[in-house]
């Protein structure tokens, strides 16, 4: 069977996940992270088929340890797995090297299929979403407008969602071991890049964006 590492800051979620791809005779669930360093430490320490990885989780979200396991795994399949159904997801997804998305509300209906199609070098987006992403997209091309390009730097997408998180510039710098001065100046610049006041409006974009959850 393919080897799968689950990814989710929820325990209990895992364990649901867990239960419907072991179910399954071509799948087998072989190591489970917390939080997207855990998988990425995982899938190099014991090599995997298949990373599903959530959107919204601590230290890394899944998008950010997919960009990672793309560039240190490259072999490693991965699907992304949210509750939100944005345009964005889907979008920094793709950039970021997964071939499918899968929302958790329809897991038990998709979760299977979607594995499948990303071990075969296929994509998967669920089904709901199909309709208003190709009409999206058309439309963009229609008006000659590119996919939307990525906004801000890896260490600034770090900094800002620690800073949606909560966390001062002190505990931002010795989490990241930079210097207070340094966070400041990346956090100014992620403000006037993204047209953002103060926190309240960060932790708004983070949000849409998928590096924390609501």
């Amino acid at each position: 069977p393919a080897r799968i590492l689950l990814a989710d800051d929820h325990a209990l979620v895992r364990r649901g996940l867990r239960l419907i791809l072991d179910a399954e005779p071509d799948l087998s669930v072989v190591a489970e992270a917390g939080d997207g360093a855990e998988a990425v430490a995982a899938a190099c320490a014991h090599p995997v088929d298949l990373a599903i990885l959530d959107v919204a989780m601590p230290r890394l979200t899944g998008l950010q340890a997919a960009r990672e396991l793309s560039r240190v795994t490259p072999d490693t399949r991965i699907l992304i797995l949210t509750m939100y159904d944005y345009e964005q997801y889907f979008v920094e997804a793709l950039k970021a090297g997964a071939c499918g998305y899968v929302l958790k509300s329809v897991a038990d209906r998709d979760l299977v299929e979607a594995c499948r199609a990303a071990l075969r070098g296929e994509p998967f987006i669920h089904p709901g979403a199909e309709p208003g992403l190709v009409r999206r997209c058309l439309d963009r091309a229609r008006d000659g407008a590119p996919l939307p390009e990525r906004l801000v730097t890896h260490r600034e997408e770090q900094i800002l969602k620690l800073v949606a998180e909560g966390h001062s510039s002190k505990e931002i710098g010795e989490l990241l071991v930079i210097s207070v001065k340094t966070v400041e100046r990346h956090r100014a610049n992620i403000l006037q890049k993204l047209g953002l006041r103060d926190r309240l409006e960060l932790t708004r974009y983070a949000i849409r964006t998928g590096l924390v959850e609501p």
